[in-house]
C-alpha cells in the first residue's frame, strides 16, 4: 500500500490505521489518501480526504481533549444523515462509521463531499453569490427547515431519537448543566434568564426532528442559492420545531435587521431577506402558529450563551487541534455576554 500523506501539520487523524479502515469499509475508496483539516468549526473536527482517484470525502470526529458527556456522538450524527438520505432534506451521503477507538482514538464517520459554498461572513457572501442568489438562499434555508420539520421521525427510523414531549424544559435543564460544568466565570444573567424562561414555557404543539444549530453557515449553498446539504447534526433530537425557528432568528441578521447573535454575518449582505420575511415564509410553508416566537428567540439567545461558553472552555483547554490564540479568548467571552444580555432583553418582553 502506498503511504497516505497529510497537507501541513495534522492532528486528530492516525493516518495509517484510518487509511486501512477506509480501504476496507468505504466502497470504492482508493488509497493512498491525502488528509487536510478543514478550518471553520469550533466543535467537531472535519478533515477533507482525497483518494488516489481524486474522489473527495469528509472525515468527521470529536474535538481533541475534553469532550462534553452528552455531545459529539458520531454514531448519532451518522444515523441521522443516513435516515434522511431519501427525504426532501438535503444531506451529505453517509459512507461509513467507525466505532473502534483503536483506529483513530475516538469514533468517527465519513461522508461524501458536497460541492458548494459555506457562507460565514458578509464579504464571502457578496463575492460568492449574486444578489438574486442571496435572496434565493434566504428562502431556500426556510423551505429546507420546513422540510426537516415535516419528516415523520418514525417513518425514517428516528422515532427513538429523543423523547417527544417536554422538549424545552429538557433542553433548558441540559444546557444549564452544560453551562455549570463549562463556565469559566460567574454570569448572573444566564441564571436569571433560566429561571424566567422555565416559568413561561409555551405548550409544545406537535413534535418534529429538531436540528438544534440551524443556520446558514451550517449549510452548503449552491451557486443559485439553493441549500445543497445541511451539516452539523450533532445536537439534533426530537422536539418542538419552533426552537429551530427561534435559533434561526438569532443567527440571521438581514440587511435591515438589528444585529443578532453573529458578528458581520453573511446574511447582512444586500439581497438576503430580513427576519420578518423568513418568519412569513416559514409560517406559509409549514402552516405553524408563530405567535409565541418571542419566547423561542429568548431561549435561543440563552442557549447560544451556553454553547459558546462550552466552546470557550474547550478552546482554552486546547481541544480544537491547535495552539490557543489569545485574541480568541476575549471574543468568545464577549459573545457569551452579549447573547446572555439579548436573552434577558427578549425574556423581559414575555408576559
Amino acid at each position: 500500500m502506498t503511504e497516505s500523506k497529510v497537507d501541513g501539520e495534522l492532528t486528530g487523524v492516525n493516518v495509517g490505521p484510518v487509511t486501512e479502515w477506509l480501504e476496507a469499509e468505504v466502497p470504492g475508496a482508493v488509497a493512498p489518501f491525502e488528509f487536510r483539516l478543514i478550518a471553520g468549526g469550533h466543535s467537531n473536527l472535519n478533515y477533507a480526504v482525497t483518494g488516489a482517484d481524486g474522489r473527495h470525502m469528509v472525515l468527521r470526529r470529536p474535538p481533541l481533549g475534553h469532550v462534553l458527556a452528552t455531545a459529539h456522538d458520531m454514531s448519532r450524527e451518522h444515523r441521522i444523515i443516513s435516515a434522511l438520505a431519501d427525504t426532501l432534506v438535503p444531506v451529505a451521503p453517509a459512507l461509513g462509521y467507525c466505532d473502534d477507538p483503536a483506529v483513530n482514538g475516538e469514533p468517527f464517520y465519513v461522508m461524501g463531499f458536497v460541492e458548494g459554498h459555506v457562507l460565514r461572513d458578509h464579504d464571502t457572501a457578496v463575492a460568492t453569490l449574486s444578489h438574486d442568489a442571496r435572496r434565493a438562499a434566504g428562502f431556500s434555508i426556510v423551505d429546507v427547515l420546513a422540510s426537516i420539520h415535516a419528516v415523520d421521525p418514525v417513518a425514517v427510523g428516528l422515532g427513538e431519537l429523543g423523547r417527544t414531549t417536554g422538549y424545552i424544559e429538557r433542553q433548558m435543564k441540559r444546557w444549564y448543566r452544560q453551562w455549570q460544568s463549562s463556565k469559566t466565570r460567574e454570569l448572573a444573567t444566564v441564571d436569571r434568564v433560566y429561571e424566567r424562561l422555565m416559568a413561561r414555557v409555551p405548550e409544545q404543539v406537535g413534535v418534529s426532528i429538531v436540528h438544534g444549530d440551524y443556520r446558514l453557515d451550517n449549510c452548503i449553498v449552491g451557486d443559485d442559492g439553493a441549500i445543497r446539504a445541511v451539516l452539523d447534526w450533532e445536537i439534533c433530537t426530537l422536539g418542538d420545531p419552533l426552537a429551530d425557528v427561534g435559533l434561526l432568528m438569532v443567527y440571521w441578521t438581514g440587511p435591515d435587521d438589528v444585529a443578532g447573535g453573529l458578528s458581520a454575518p453573511a446574511t447582512s449582505a444586500a439581497g438576503f431577506p430580513n427576519r420578518a420575511d423568513l418568519l412569513a415564509r416559514y409560517g406559509a410553508v409549514s402552516g405553524r402558529d408563530l405567535r409565541e416566537i418571542d419566547f423561542y428567540v429568548a431561549f435561543a439567545y440563552w442557549k447560544l450563551a451556553c454553547i459558546v461558553e462550552g466552546v470557550h472552555a474547550r478552546y482554552l483547554g486546547g481541544a480544537m487541534g491547535g495552539a490557543p490564540d489569545s485574541s480568541m479568548f476575549d471574543a468568545f467571552k464577549l459573545q457569551v455576554e452579549r447573547a446572555a444580555e439579548a436573552a434577558a432583553e427578549h425574556a423581559g418582553r414575555l408576559r
